[in-house]
């Protein structure tokens, strides 16, 4: 690399816009590309800007999510740390509790700056190990009074996990009897029905008192979220989106995004699913046939549950990040952002297994991953 120390921000974005394979994710669009797209399509289908909210793209493009997710209505916000914000407020003032219950690894926790403290006053109780899923028996066993409890499907932190049917239908009954509002993120819930079989988004949406979407994930729009319930609490949650200053003038570039892939990404989630499988399926018998690095990978989960993983890799995140970026510079492969673990001396990358991954072989992104453990462990001291 060029660089006389670890690369910055800006340098490490040109080094991934230079690179000819990303494997994790979906494939980026040119600058301007996206909104000369959005723009297209809602010439071609004659919608014209909401306002405030109002408009037949964005009021029919709720209506048809509120359908698939088999809630009774829904708000488009511009993001989903809002969304959420906003529901455990609504079900704590309803039920005149504060606290609210959610996983250790939850959103609203690590990415939010406690946003449920600071802007709405309300108290966070953590459910269950850090490393494992909220269990039916955690919320048995809890002895503060919650008014609602977020539960996160899959589980992003933790790999990408999604408890048993008949565990999310326990955690669901157990909510009912304890009068706890059950709330749904689904950031990635468009990547948990494969795992589920037969069942379909009403399915696991239902025992969800409100349930929120993103649109920028899986579905790859440029940015935006929905939350979901009854008509009472969407019309209160509309109330709140204004409060917070999410009840924009106009938002059809983010609305467009997201409707104009919608059913495409949505339909392609069971084939991205099978590829996660095959992908730690072939990391697995790499592992087993050979002795070198390959075999100091861990896949989190193993087998996956949803379309995602975490990669598991014996070095520290500086030196995975030297690695990634030198195979970036020099064979222009992006293989994704190391993240910390709470072992020291180790870190995970995590996959998602979108269309960049569709067409590369399985062996190659063996190859790939060991190569980046290879090339961790020459990292400078210092990096």
């Amino acid at each position: 690399m060029a660089y006389a120390s670890a690369p910055n921000v800006e340098q490490r974005a040109a080094l991934k816009r230079a690179c000819t394979t990303i494997i994790p994710g979906h494939p980026n669009s040119a600058p301007g590309a996206e909104l000369i797209a959005v723009g297209e399509w809602c010439r071609v289908h004659g919608y014209d800007a909401d306002v405030y909210g109002s408009g037949r793209l964005i009021n029919d493009f709720e209506a048809k999510v509120a359908t698939l997710l088999g809630k009774p209505a829904a708000v488009f916000m511009p993001s989903g740390t809002m969304a959420q914000q906003i529901a455990v407020r609504i079900w704590a003032e309803r039920d005149k509790v504060a606290a609210f219950g959610m996983h250790p690894t939850c959103h609203l926790e690590l990415h939010e700056q406690q946003g449920y403290a600071f802007l709405h006053q309300l108290k966070a109780v953590h459910l269950g190990a850090r490393n494992v899923l909220i269990a039916a028996a955690d919320i048995v066993g809890l002895a503060q009074n919650i008014s609602a409890l977020v539960v996160e499907l899959p589980a992003r932190e933790i790999g990408g996990q999604l408890p048993t049917w008949n565990e999310l239908e326990a955690i669901k009954q157990v909510c009912r009897q304890r009068n706890i509002k059950l709330c749904l993120d689904g950031a990635r819930l468009w990547e948990s029905r494969a795992f589920y079989g037969d069942k379909t988004y009403a399915d696991i949406c239902a025992g969800f008192d409100s349930v929120y979407v993103s649109f920028y994930k899986g579905i790859g729009g440029m940015a935006g979220a929905m939350l979901l319930g009854d008509t009472n609490f969407i019309a209160e949650a509309r109330i709140w989106q204004r409060r917070h200053g999410g009840n924009l003038v106009q938002m059809l570039p983010f609305v467009a995004s997201a409707a104009m892939r919608f059913d495409e990404r949505i339909a392609r989630m069971p084939a991205y699913f099978a590829r996660a499988q095959a992908v730690s399926k072939a990391l697995a018998e790499a592992a087993a046939n050979d002795a070198s690095s390959v075999a100091q990978l861990v896949v989190n989960p193993n087998p996956p549950q949803a379309n995602m993983l975490h990669l598991h890799f014996p070095v520290t995140v500086a030196a995975l990040e030297y690695a990634r970026d030198r195979i970036a510079a020099d064979e222009k492969c992006w293989l994704g952002a190391p993240r910390a673990v709470e072992l020291p001396g180790r870190s995970a990358i995590e996959i998602y297994i979108g269309e960049n991954l569709m067409g590369l072989g399985d062996d190659y992104v063996a190859a790939q991953y060991a190569k980046l453990l290879d090339v961790a462990r020459t990292a400078p001291s210092v990096v």
